[in-house]
């Protein structure tokens, strides 16, 4: 820290000495030709950007729509040292969340974000349904470092703040946009605001994005056949009877569906009330619709057959699990979502070499076993979310200088979706997802400004009512499991902020909240057995109520040198509630674990140059990550299994340590050399278990923030970030990666811009550029076979504006040089399954635009 204060205060020193000569005898107007200020509410008080103590990214709405940005998955294009990123397939419709190292990509109620959501100042607090497109915007704050003390809820990372346009009292506009591009690309925008009275606005907006998916699923048995190795396909059915093969008839294109595509509609009004001066009253509604595919997602390599009910499966059809059904095309796959084998059939034993030349004996199948709803089931790969909400805000100015604001809001989700864990014909677990929240909110807040303190302090209650219900269709761990968790959080705060201005350019900040969040977490849990066991239901052991009461805190200090410069210090805390295992298998997996909790010292600097042509944010941290919960994987003795069986796995210690962790063991029990011990759990049936181990860590890092605009017309921007993670349990000898799994050490963006003049045209032209780099990924700590190495993207955009008319058209591409990544890799190998997918990035893509104000 003393180095990085250090390199801090020289950097602002240098700057501050040049400053003057830059900046000498600026003028009002030659301000207002520079870089424009962004006013942000990131300290819930109106502030310029550039005189925010905190390291913050802020966007305009015209800014993002340059570079191609329209939803919050597309920050990470925006923002260093944040990843923002459409979930895969298995968590659903959602979008994780990383900043600085710190987040959260499973969706379910049992994990609570890391990254807190507001939008329009009423918190939303799912993954889930966060995948907002960016309607109606004027911009969207991204706050990096913990933001406890004003944002609280789940702030442990940072904070991202959506905020809308207003609706104008004063003038009628209208706009409409529509994007046609690759993939049957049809995107359409329009809106409009009208004054009804001279004290009341009205605004509308809406948009429908419609977009074919870009990985294709294919048929097995027919593009076996187009391949002309139609043994291949053993005994397993058409995917559609429509490919059969007859005497005069063979299909050329084996396609039955697509993957990674894109169906959302969605609506939001605004009316805004003055009825009189220092008076405002703004209400809210918005629905969102979206039925889109489920992301791409790709078989990469097939480690081993599976288990004997995999086996069995396969031996039915007369195949093998295996590398028949990785096509080696990153927007191609086999998977179905369906169960090939007929509902009500049990799969009898087979003998060595009965089902094929080679094939392996194995027993009768406990997964299709004769049951009715063993077989036949059909799923999904279209995700079905709908999520509205209403909210109002009053703002109340009591005196010149103190504001009352009283927020109000309701929002309920509700989704379901599923997903095809092997990506073949065959069947290796299946899961279908239907989750769903309501809840409340409310927050008051007085605050006021003067010239020697600002300060804003307010309670906040929040009410929830959630569900998940689910189904696991595993022949791999041999159960139906149906599964129902009813949730209901409920959350209070008080808290305030000042700013203490004790001399001219210094200023003093101390924060505090008190909040008080508990949790009813109630499990019904049932294994389609024979009988069925109901695991939970009605048993008050099965009743959990994650609970947290405390304390966070702020202190930070900044002086402006200079109108040009300010440095700043500040050291905060954030926190994440505690949360419970939502995929429990048996009794004794039903747990809860504790809340995560950081404090981030940070070092920075803001600065305005060259007659605001250059402007420069830099900012350096520290994070202690002090209690950190972490989901080991391991296993444990299935106690619903009755008498011990052998031939599964031996249970070890699990060197990270924590109360009862435990690994699995990948070695069949051997009676001849091993002696069964049920106390020490050699030689049972076991089942997977993740335990929750605390695993405190460090972050350390930096973010470099610039736009220059040098001469008229020409706008540059670019990012850096580096974030560093340290923690004892990366550095297990067992480990292939040191880094956490699914996250960059370094990410980075650089865009260019240059305005034309086209007098012949009656406009100007404007050709862009952008770069947006990702340092190298680990996707798992046991193998570092699957890392994602480092890449960089290119988009290209070239655009005319027609001022008189207001239209404007642009040609866009995505990925202009078709770079094949990947966004993540899910090594079911780690978890004891035969296989590894992967979720590809999609292509090059271009559109057309057109847009038209009125």
């Amino acid at each position: 820290m003393t180095r990085l204060f250090m390199a801090s205060a020289s950097a602002a020193a240098l700057i501050a000495a040049a400053a003057p000569a830059w900046a000498q005898d600026q003028a009002a107007d030659s301000q207002s030709s520079g870089i424009e200020d962004i006013v942000v509410t990131a300290t819930r008080q109106a502030t310029n950007m550039q005189d925010t103590p905190l390291a913050i990214t802020a966007v305009a709405s015209e800014t993002l729509n340059e570079r191609g940005l329209k939803s919050t998955a597309d920050l990470s294009q925006a923002v260093p040292n944040a990843t923002f990123r459409r979930v895969q397939g298995a968590f659903g419709p959602g979008v994780s969340a990383f900043i600085r190292g710190i987040g959260q990509a499973d969706t379910s109620l049992g994990s609570e974000p890391s990254v807190a959501y507001y939008v329009d100042d009423v918190y939303y607090p799912l993954l889930l349904g966060s995948n907002f497109d960016l309607l109606d915007l004027d911009h969207i704050e991204v706050l990096r470092g913990p933001q406890g003390t004003l944002f609280g809820r789940n702030a442990l990372a940072g904070a991202v703040n959506i905020v809308s346009k207003a609706p104008s009292l004063t003038e009628t506009s209208a706009y409409v946009q529509a994007t046609l591009g690759s993939y049957n690309r049809m995107d359409i925008r329009a809106g409009f605001n009208v004054p009804l009275t001279s004290n009341l606005g009205l605004s509308v907006s809406g948009v429908s994005k419609k977009r074919d998916g870009y990985q294709r699923m294919l048929d097995f048995r027919c593009d076996m056949e187009r391949k002309g190795t139609p043994a291949l396909a053993g005994n397993l059915p058409y995917a559609s009877a429509i490919n059969t093969t007859s005497n005069n008839f063979k299909a050329d294109d084996c396609t039955v569906g697509r993957l990674g595509g894109e169906d959302v509609r969605a609506v939001r009004g605004s009316l805004r009330w003055e009825p009189v001066d220092n008076v405002s009253l703004t209400l809210i509604g918005d629905y969102t619709r979206d039925r889109s595919e489920n992301p791409a997602d790709q078989l990469m390599v097939v480690t081993s057959p599976g288990g004997n009910n995999l086996q069995a499966q396969a031996n039915y059809f007369g195949v093998r699990y295996d590398s028949r059904f990785v096509t080696g095309d990153p927007f191609t796959t086999y998977a179905t979502y369906t169960d090939p084998v007929g509902a009500g059939v049990a799969i009898p034993a087979y003998a060595a070499g009965a089902a094929y030349a080679g094939s392996p004996a194995t027993p009768a199948s406990t997964f299709h076993n004769g049951r009715s709803n063993r077989g036949g089931a059909a799923f999904s790969p279209v995700t079905r979310l709908d999520n509205w909400g209403v909210s109002g805000k009053l703002v109340v100015g009591l005196t010149e200088s103190i504001d009352l604001t009283a927020i109000a809001g309701f929002r309920k989700m509700t989704e379901d979706h599923s997903f095809d864990i092997d990506g073949s014909p065959l069947v290796l677990e299946h899961t279908l997802l239907n989750i769903g929240e309501e809840y409340k909110n409310f927050e008051v807040r007085l605050s006021g400004k003067s010239d020697l303190i600002d300060w804003v302090a307010g309670g906040f209650y929040f009410e929830g009512d959630g569900f998940t219900h689910a189904i696991t269709y595993s022949p791999q761990s041999a159960f139906y499991k149906i599964q129902n968790i009813k949730y209901d959080p409920l959350s209070k705060a008080v808290f305030a902020n000042v700013t203490v201005k004790p001399m001219e350019g210094l200023g003093i900040t101390l924060g505090g909240r008190y909040s008080d969040d508990k949790k009813s977490v109630d499990f019904s849990n049932v294994l389609d057995t024979n009988p069925v066991l109901d695991l939970t239901k009605g048993d008050t052991a099965f009743k959990i109520q994650p609970a947290a009461t405390r304390f966070d805190w702020k202190i930070g200090v900044d002086y402006r040198f200079s109108q040009e410069l300010m440095v700043y210090a500040s050291a905060a805390t954030g926190a994440r509630l505690p949360g419970y295992n939502a995929r429990p298998q048996q009794p004794t997996q039903v747990v809860s674990f504790g809340s995560d909790e950081t404090l981030a010292y940070e070092l920075g600097f803001k600065a305005d140059l060259w007659d605001r042509k250059l402007r420069l944010n830099v900012a350096a941290f520290y994070t202690d990550y002090k209690s950190r919960y972490t989901g080991v994987t391991g296993a444990e003795t299935n106690i619903l299994s009755g008498a011990p069986q052998a031939g599964t796995c031996v249970l070890v210690p699990f060197a990270a340590g924590g109360a009862g962790a435990t690994s699995c063991r990948a070695t069949p029990f051997d009676p001849a050399t091993e002696t069964r011990n049920l106390a020490n759990g050699v030689g049972v049936l076991s089942i997977p278990r993740t335990y929750y181990v605390n695993t405190p860590g460090k972050v350390k890092g930096f973010e470099v923030e610039m736009e220059v605009r040098p001469i008229e017309g020409l706008a540059i921007n670019g990012a850096i970030g580096f974030a560093k993670f340290d923690s004892p349990d990366l550095k297990i000898a067992t480990r292939a990666n040191d880094r956490l799994a699914g996250l960059p050490e370094w990410n980075g963006t650089l865009g260019i811009q240059y305005r034309i003049e086209a007098e012949p045209l009656g406009g100007s032209i404007t050709p862009r550029l952008d770069w947006f780099y990702t340092g190298n990924i680990a996707m798992s700590a046991a193998r570092n076979t699957y890392n994602q190495p480092a890449y960089s993207l290119f988009n290209g955009r070239l655009s005319y504006a027609n001022d008189e008319h207001q239209v404007t058209v642009s040609l866009g591409v995505s990925n202009l040089f078709d770079k094949r990544y990947y966004h993540n890799f899910f090594v079911y190998q780690d978890i004891g399954f035969p296989n590894v997918n992967g979720q590809p990035g999609a292509p090059r893509q271009w559109f057309v635009e057109l847009g038209k104000k009125f």
